[in-house]
């Protein structure tokens, strides 16, 4: 499904009760007395009394009892639903058997970065690779990433590109990740598997707190760190036969000492893989020659995070489809804002004590209940204002914002929708 799609269809209304001869909110005058239109659409009787609003609930009180078509609901304005950031942090092996792999990196990743953002995506993109053209040093080639997504010619950062100029080494990737990320010992600026200056340093700083994570591995070999290491390491050394004890890890992306930096990330790659049944199977080149690994740690990621992979054996072939389908992967994995803007209404004012949230997908309409504020949210999700005497934004907690994202997704299209002139149902 297309988030392009996604997000038009994800349409935030508001919905104003200023229609002439609506009934009120308590269902007394009712414009057709029993069984007027506030009796009919919320299930009860002007004359007995019954509040449109309460006569739309189930006897429960649950969740599913508002009536959008409740006689109050009769006008609709609506609000931008916002896409949030993606991160996408490429990791490419340096060594120089990746010369044919860096060479199409560099050749593609402009239209890459092209198709991302033609989704409507704000996006960065961080390059943890050795900067330099050609082969740089005796056995390591680097990447030089080529404007208008460098901010220059000479393999330059810009606004939506930053290089950590790390030597990558072959069955590294994922320790220097998790070492330059949390700037441990040996990992540092200067070291052998750190960054190479200042400057190339601190690329944690280029990530954006509400944005999504996607991890692309570009490599020929294995990782000596397991995915469940890479995940959910306790930090510290010790995490594979003939590494020095001296070298240090920080926990592992998933650890809650990140504070959910990670969570929900996408991982992908280009690597060695043979077979779509067997993680063990390496690939071959047209010529019968076979790169050093299959890199089952990184099929192992790719797995548990529902990410997309491509054989480096496939050469040139190879690296459109891939593009392609990692950009399809971030759009994908993007989320939506659940901090929406209010709208003014087109006509009347807006009265933040009657005023009520469903999230409708083509089968089923989710009404929620508002709660105190943000420490008040919990497994029950529910919504609530920046500002209860000013609010400016309607904020989802956070299980309806993921149930929100997960059905629109499910379903194919949309919304989380605002009323307004009804009672708030409290929780």
């Amino acid at each position: 499904m297309s988030l392009g799609r996604l997000f038009g269809l994800a349409a935030f209304a508001l919905i104003a009760c200023e229609a002439a001869g609506s009934s009120s909110v308590n269902g007394n005058g009712g414009s057709s007395g029993a069984g007027g239109s506030a009796g009919t659409a919320g299930g009860g009787s002007g004359a007995n009394g019954g509040s449109s609003f309460d006569a739309g609930l189930d006897s429960s009180g649950g969740s599913g009892g508002f009536d959008p078509d409740a006689a109050c609901a009769v006008a609709k304005e609506a609000a931008k639903v916002e896409k949030l950031p993606v991160d996408i942090i490429w990791v490419v092996d340096n060594s120089v058997s990746m010369a044919p792999a860096i060479d199409q990196v560099q050749t593609g990743i402009n239209n890459f970065a092209a198709n991302i953002g033609s989704k409507d995506l704000d996006y960065k993109v961080i390059m943890l690779s050795l900067r330099g053209v050609g082969e740089v040093t005796s056995g390591r080639y680097g990447v030089c990433i080529p404007a208008p997504l460098a901010g220059d010619n000479n393999c330059g950062n810009g606004p939506q590109f930053f290089q950590s100029s790390i030597d990558i080494k072959s069955e590294q990737p994922l320790e220097q990740f998790l070492g330059t990320l949390g700037d441990t010992a040996n990992y540092q600026v200067g070291d052998a598997r750190g960054p190479k200056t200042q400057a190339d340093g601190n690329w944690k700083d280029q990530l954006r707190p509400d944005a999504t994570r996607t991890i692309v591995v570009v490599t020929d070999d294995n990782s000596r760190l397991t995915a469940d290491q890479f995940e959910h390491w306790a930090g510290g050394g010790g995490w594979a036969t003939g590494v020095s004890s001296s070298s240090q890890l920080p926990p592992g992306i998933l650890d809650s000492s990140w504070g959910g930096l990670f969570d929900d990330y996408v991982f992908t790659g280009i690597y060695g893989w043979g077979s779509a049944t067997d993680p063990s199977v390496i690939c071959s080149y047209p010529g019968g020659d076979q790169p050093p690994k299959s890199g089952e740690t990184y099929t192992d990621l790719v797995t548990r995070t529902g990410g997309v992979r491509a054989k480096i054996c496939d050469g040139a072939s190879a690296w459109a489809p891939f593009f392609d389908s990692v950009a399809t992967a971030v759009e994908s994995s993007a989320k939506i804002s659940c901090v929406l803007d209010i709208p003014q209404p087109s006509s009347g004012d807006i009265d933040p004590k009657k005023v009520n949230v469903t999230v409708s997908t083509p089968g089923n309409t989710d009404a929620l209940f508002k709660v105190g504020g943000a420490n008040d949210c919990d497994a029950a999700g529910g919504w609530y204002y920046d500002n209860d005497a000013d609010p400016t934004q309607v904020v989802l907690c956070p299980t309806s914002c993921a149930g929100a994202q997960a059905a629109v997704q499910q379903q194919g299209e949309g919304s989380v929708d605002i009323y307004f002139g009804c009672e708030t149902r409290v929780k």
